[in-house]
């Protein structure tokens, strides 16, 4: 079918024109029937304006398009760490004609290559034909959709249908798949990450077939050895509800491809049954269940088709359709020559065996024929008719250190050996066996993040899984990233294996460091294992081994991180305990920095449903000696807000109010303290106009009504002790200036008198001058008599009261008020 060809093209005129107070400017032109989207992955933050005249219109998009200069603003310095670019285009086709090249190209539009592109074609077909899109010049290659390509370029087919959208696959770029036809609607995208420019490449679109199913994807096996991995649309998540889906394959002459199901899934169907289907040029079509034996294609090109069931949806036991599918390819009559080197690879060791003993295939190692071969150094193999799904590889290594202090200080990289393309299947384990020093611990971490131990409800559907293991082949567990888990520390001799989820090939791991080990001290416990979960995600930690018991009287711990104002809810599930023989298990839970347990359980109590703790916490368990069944158990943690944090703010404001009037309290006392000590300094004034008074803020002075001159605040103990120191006078202790000389003090109506004193000394009359007291006199301990408080002590001898001096009219003692 002739059609008329169209080019296609995505051009961006593109220029800065100002970068400004963290604002980034730039003027946008679209290609005419292009559409140019920006948008923020936030709710909230930076945004984006356009400017159209005068009208400057701000928001978290924009949608460019029309061939019509824009002016684009981003509110924050770094957009591309925000916004993404999608530059789309429709291609609609007609029942003979519709479209010819696409081409991809970057035309100009380089400040935009600081953001993620991804470039969008819509395709839309006229039934009954289905839309074809050609990639036989370069091929794709069908990869999980969780994996990303080598140089950042990756594909996604799309089938749009009135149930909903359709993912058909991820793609990379060089492969065996050449073309795909989408039935009505689809799109074909390409996603280009910031930094990279946009690789050259073309693709036909065109007038496809009339096709029964969703889509139809052709496949050319190369020519000699290979093998390549399919998976069905929407993987990992179920298969559309009554659907089919198609593969050719377009095999060469003298090979022989053969089936193998990796990871297969079957839903609870209410009406008709999944099945596969093969038909074949000469010969009738085969249809298989999911679970019978698929059968080896000899030779020519054939067509699979996987039919889905009308699905019971509503029931959770019913996990849909999913299938992943190795197609492996060979020679017929072909013999392989390998030569081997492994004396470079640090103690590396090669495995290879046969999977089927009813394969034909032949394996010699130096000419000697074998159904086992183990490579340490040097070999030469030959493998003749061994398709790669008869044949298994795996590697093994030991890294051990026998003395603590002569351990290495870096970390020994656990990675995934370069072997030779000459060896016809991929690798598809490597083991390390870790043997510390006595006494020592085995610490693991992994470069690509925390770990997950892959349990119901937190299955690992990523490519590769760690399995965790003691050296005599008991089993820890198997983990995946991402996770919780930062580290991993066993207290005994160890084996790692990583190999590929549904027994995937390592091959696009080789060199990549999957883990780091360390030699250490050792540690309490049998296991520890550093977990900081995240918030609304739970965690699952299960005891090691799970679902097999704990070994007897052995320890686990896991030192669990709660950030700030959080806490975490426990809740053990599937908790299963034995019988003990001797001691007990325990089941205890402690904060990090407190010597009380937060919990506590045994075997013969029974265990709370749910508990909380704020802060760092230790979650440790310990087996007995059971006499029947096994301890195991499932912990579930969960992070949340923690609950006491508004009474915490209430504690917290109301201490710093507390510490406020604390505060002022000290400062009301050491001000009152200062003016006590101020007017314990004031003199007394002389006026002659007739009375004397205090200086300061005391005022005009008052009548002896009005004031209260005539009450003492504070009496010296020289002018209340006076008659002792006359009787110690008497007896010859004190001198006749011991005591204070009379003094005839004025009345409120009488004018001061002059002291003779200040008379005979030539004193101004006026002058301030400050009345003191004779000092207390030196007493000998011997005639020291303590004073008791609130106690009015007066003389032995009631005479001597009336002899007393006339001390005369009060004065305001100094410093009173």
């Amino acid at each position: 079918m002739s059609s008329t060809r169209v080019t296609l093209r995505f051009f961006l005129l593109t220029f800065v024109t100002a970068t400004v107070s963290g604002v980034l400017k730039l003027s946008i032109t679209p290609d005419r029937g292009t559409t140019l989207s920006i948008s923020s992955s936030q709710v909230k933050g930076c945004k984006v304006c356009t400017w159209a005249g005068r009208l400057r219109q701000c928001g978290l998009s924009v949608v460019l398009k029309d061939n019509t200069p824009v002016s684009v603003e981003f509110e924050c310095p770094r957009p591309q760490d925000v916004f993404s670019v999608e530059i789309a285009r429709n291609i609609e086709c007609t029942t003979k004609l519709c479209t010819g090249h696409i081409i991809q190209a970057d035309t100009g539009s380089l400040p935009l290559l600081d953001f993620n592109r991804k470039f969008i074609w819509n395709l839309k077909a006229s039934a009954p034909k289905a839309v074809k899109i050609d990639f036989s010049n370069t091929g794709l290659r069908q990869i999980n959709p969780s994996d990303s390509c080598p140089d950042g370029h990756s594909y996604n087919l799309q089938a749009f249908q009135t149930s909903g959208n359709v993912a058909v696959g991820k793609y990379c770029r060089t492969g065996p798949v050449v073309c795909a036809q989408i039935l009505n609607q689809g799109s074909f995208s390409l996603d280009v990450p910031a930094g990279q420019k946009l690789q050259n490449g073309q693709f036909d679109v065109s007038v496809g077939e009339e096709i029964k199913s969703l889509t139809k994807i052709t496949v050319m096996i190369p020519k000699g050895t290979s093998s390549l991995e399919l998976l069905s649309p929407n993987y990992p998540d179920s298969f559309p509800d009554d659907d089919v889906m198609q593969w050719y394959f377009q095999v060469p002459d003298k090979h022989r491809t053969a089936l193998q199901f990796l990871n297969v899934t079957k839903p609870r169907c209410l009406k008709k049954e999944t099945a596969v289907e093969y038909h074949s040029k000469g010969r009738g079509a085969m249809v298989l269940s999911l679970s019978d034996p698929q059968p080896e294609q000899n030779q020519g090109d054939f067509t699979l088709t996987l039919r889905n069931c009308e699905m019971d949806i509503r029931s959770a036991a019913s996990p849909g359709l999913l299938l992943n599918l190795r197609v492996s390819s060979s020679r017929t009559g072909l013999t392989v020559s390998c030569k081997l080197d492994l004396s470079r690879m640090g103690g590396l060791s090669l495995h290879i065996e046969k999977l089927r003993p009813a394969s034909v295939c032949q394996m010699r190692v130096n000419s000697v024929l074998k159904e086992k071969i183990t490579v340490t150094s040097k070999s030469e193999l030959t493998f003749k008719d061994c398709p790669p799904e008869d044949i298994q590889v795996t590697a093994t290594k030991t890294i051990e250190c026998s003395v603590l202090k002569d351990c290495p200080k870096t970390p020994a990289r656990l990675s995934v050996p370069l072997l030779p393309p000459c060896l016809l299947a991929p690798l598809s384990s490597v083991t390390w066996t870790l043997r510390p020093p006595q006494h020592g611990t085995v610490e693991l971490t992994s470069p690509f993040g925390p770990l997950k131990q892959s349990l119901p409800g937190q299955q690992c559907n990523n490519s590769i899984v760690f399995k965790l293991s003691e050296d005599h082949g008991t089993t820890i567990g198997h983990f995946c990233t991402p996770g919780a888990i930062q580290k991993v520390q066993i207290h005994t001799n160890m084996t790692v294996t990583v190999s590929g989820m549904g027994g995937k090939s390592l091959r696009t791991l080789s060199k990549t460091v999957l883990m780091e080990a360390f030699f250490k001290e050792g540690i309490s416990e049998r296991y520890i294992f550093t977990v900081s979960p995240k918030r609304d995600t739970p965690v699952l930690l299960a005891t090691p081994g799970w679902p097999v018991g704990m070994k007897s009287y052995s320890t686990v711990s896991w030192i669990v991180s709660v950030p700030p104002r959080m806490e975490a809810h426990l809740m053990f599930t599937k908790l299963s305990q034995p019988k003990c023989s001797n001691r007990h298990t325990n089941i205890r839970v402690q904060r990090v920095g407190r010597l009380e347990e937060e919990y506590s359980r045994r075997e013969d109590e029974e265990a709370l449903s749910e508990i909380t703790v704020n802060g760092n916490f230790y979650l440790n368990m310990s087996n007995c000696m059971p006499e029947k069944g096994d301890f195991s158990v499932i912990t579930k943690i969960t992070l949340h807000k923690s609950k006491n944090l508004l009474l915490t703010i209430i504690l917290s404001v109301v201490a710093v109010l507390l510490v406020i009037f604390v505060i002022v309290l000290v400062v009301v006392c050491v001000v009152i303290r200062k003016k006590k000590k101020k007017l314990d300094h004031e003199i007394s004034i002389y006026n002659p106009n007739g009375t004397s008074f205090l200086p300061g803020p005391n005022g005009f002075p008052k009548t002896r009504e009005d004031n209260e001159s005539h009450v003492y605040a504070s009496i010296e103990d020289t002018l209340v002790y006076t008659h002792l120191l006359r009787k110690g006078a008497e007896m010859g202790i004190y001198g006749e200036f011991d005591t204070h000389p009379p003094f005839s003090g004025q009345t409120d109506s009488q004018k001061p008198l002059v002291s003779k004193i200040a008379a005979d000394d030539d004193i101004p009359v006026g002058v301030y001058e400050k009345f003191q007291a004779p000092p207390l006199p030196i007493r000998p301990p011997s005639h020291v008599k303590a004073i008791q408080d609130n106690v009015i002590y007066q003389t032995e001898d009631p005479s001597e009261e009336e002899n007393s001096p006339n001390l005369g009219p009060r004065l305001e003692p100094e410093g009173g008020n």
